[in-house]
């Protein structure tokens, strides 16, 4: 259908995933439930598929100008494949509308297979964060795709640990960003630190000051901080005060 894409490499998948008519249908294991968006999870032949389908366009003028939520989410995915920052495969994707206004719209993701958020980790008290290598492998990954992030004048608006997954081997993913966008001059310097404040929310309460201060130097690509940093560091630090 105009509007609606289904990856050839899916066409089996068609029956389920080739309309959009065919999505809104689906039945699933719901995982989330919001009055603009639902995300159901449904297994084919053995692999699990992420279903999250959108009523409404988003929040604010949202509803009314600009890109719908939806095609947001789906476009900074692809994004982030093409900027070699390993995410969700999308495997179909499309919207459909009432005229000239948004009516509705869907995007399908396949599992990323033996993954966990990191946030889930930090609840439980995972071991792995003790373990002074692995919380090194993980930060180098967090720290280079952030950076790819932003030399794009792009920021996740969004980046807490929810939103990092990691596998059994240590190899770090980004989800869910419908909220990024591209920014230019002191905006796009205020997004970025918002994106490493959020991810400093939750790691000054299960990492150490080294570890978090080693994360900032790999993000930087320093052995040594200079006055710029100092400050950057300052407005991380104090971003939330306040508001937690």
């Amino acid at each position: 259908m105009p509007g609606w894409k289904l990856e050839p490499a899916y066409a089996e998948l068609a029956q389920d995933f080739g309309s959009l008519e065919a999505v809104f249908a689906l039945q699933g294991e719901r995982l989330t439930l919001d009055p603009l968006s639902e995300v159901i999870r449904v297994q084919r032949d053995g692999v699990n598929y992420y279903v999250k389908r959108y009523v409404g366009a988003g929040k604010g003028l949202r509803r009314y100008l600009g890109r719908p939520r939806v095609k947001s989410e789906w476009q900074n995915l692809k994004r982030f494949a093409k900027w070699g920052i390993p995410t969700a495969e999308v495997v179909a994707w499309g919207l459909e509308r009432n005229g000239a206004t948004y009516d509705r719209g869907a995007l399908i993701t396949r599992e990323l297979p033996r993954t966990e958020d990191l946030s889930a980790l930090a609840l439980a008290h995972d071991a792995r964060l003790n373990d002074r290598s692995w919380v090194d492998r993980i930060s180098r990954q967090v720290a280079r795709y952030t950076r790819t992030m932003h030399d794009h004048h792009f920021t996740h608006n969004d980046l807490k640990w929810r939103n990092l997954l990691v596998d059994d081997q240590a190899k770090l993913f980004f989800i869910d960003c419908p909220n990024g966008a591209f920014w230019v001059s002191f905006m796009l310097r205020y997004r970025i630190t918002k994106d490493l404040a959020c991810l400093d929310k939750v790691a000054k309460y299960h990492l150490s000051a080294t570890q978090r201060l080693r994360f900032y130097l790999q993000y930087r690509g320093r052995e040594r901080l200079n006055d710029s940093d100092k400050k950057r560091i300052r407005h991380i630090v104090s971003f939330f005060e306040g508001r937690e």
